[in-house]
């Protein structure tokens, strides 16, 4: 599984995840396992707020999952649709956050439901 950190300077696994997704001006994906880690920049870090496509920012990556402090809902729906899963990232470096994963201990972000069970404009 290849998951992908934001973060704000690339230290590999030493690098501390970045508080938000589409702001941050660099990825770290770690091949859970292979153990390499790839370094992505993320190209749609300038654009107007809203206006992100988080899978152009990923830049043709293959990615399965994403570990993150915080993240929209329009652009968790986007990942939503093509099979990305979001994680709640836990303060500290992604190596930290990697073992949090594989002990099952980071929260699941999922697409907000309203009152009446349906997605907001977040179809699966």
């Amino acid at each position: 599984m290849n998951v992908c950190f934001p973060v704000l300077q690339n230290l590999g696994l030493a690098s501390r995840v970045y508080g938000h997704f589409s702001c941050a001006p660099e990825y770290v994906v770690v091949d859970m396992i292979t153990c390499e880690v790839t370094t992505i920049n993320n190209c749609g870090q300038l654009l107007q707020y809203g206006t992100c496509d988080p899978i152009d920012g990923l830049d043709g990556h293959k990615v399965d999952a994403l570990v993150v402090g915080e993240i929209g809902g329009a652009v968790l729906c986007k990942l939503s649709r093509v099979g990305i899963r979001v994680f709640q990232a836990r303060e500290g470096t992604v190596g930290e956050n990697l073992v949090f994963l594989e002990a099952n201990s980071l929260p699941e972000h999922l697409p907000v439901q309203n009152r009446h069970g349906h997605s907001h404009g977040c179809p699966h």
